[in-house]
């Protein structure tokens, strides 16, 4: 399978993405509540927090870290569950393929840490499994949970400046299947393509504002 251009992947899965009006709403909350502490601050923190900080979370993490850069917002992108396992290897090999480069900078059997970057990018950001309140996260953050356990177990986090819940189908289903790169390209696509319309929409307020 052949890589695909990152900022083409990016752009077709916003224009490919069909958004429910009740989906469109809650994106749309989220948005202010992301332009509103932009406002304020001049930058904002998100943590992307599941279970394992395995997929879903990661996936939010890496396209938040590519559309900051595609739409030049002051937004730090993070990840991290309420739990450790690893960065799941369908997860890496799915972005591999939509143009991010994976460094692996510490070597663990059970949990390497890579550096993570794409074409053209000035900086990279460290992608691993690890809790949602590791020193690897900046404080404070917007939590963002993304899958339906973390939202109901996820402990109380007092560091986040605002909690909210923005849930994916988890791709795992699909491990050790055909159709598993299938179900991991299309949990990515959504995910950058909801990503894409957040950010978009947050540039917009944030320029509305500042004229």
């Amino acid at each position: 399978m052949s890589v695909n251009s990152t900022k083409i992947f990016f752009k077709n899965s916003h224009m490919n993405l069909t958004i429910s009006k009740n989906r469109k709403e809650l994106l749309n909350l989220i948005a202010k509540i992301i332009t509103d502490e932009y406002i304020l601050n001049g930058t904002v923190n998100l943590n992307f927090i599941c279970t394992h900080n395995s997929r879903r979370s990661q996936f939010g993490q890496v396209w938040s870290f590519y559309a900051a850069n595609y739409f030049n917002l002051k937004i730090n992108s993070f990840s991290g569950g309420t739990e450790v396992t690893s960065f799941f290897k369908n997860t890496v090999k799915t972005l591999q393929l939509q143009g991010f480069e994976f460094d692996v900078v510490d070597f663990s059997h059970q949990n390497p840490k890579y550096s993570i970057s794409f074409e053209g990018s000035s900086k990279s950001i460290f992608g691993f499994s690890k809790l949602f309140n590791d020193n690897e996260n900046l404080n404070p953050f917007i939590a963002i949970t993304t899958c339906n356990n973390a939202d109901k177990n996820c402990p109380f986090i007092p560091t986040a400046s605002h909690r909210t819940h923005l849930p994916f189908v988890d791709p795992k289903f699909s491990d050790n299947t055909q159709e598993q790169l299938k179900t991991y390209e299309i949990t990515s696509s959504q995910i950058a393509g909801e990503i894409y319309y957040l950010f978009n929409k947050v540039k917009n307020e944030v320029q509305t504002y500042q004229h």
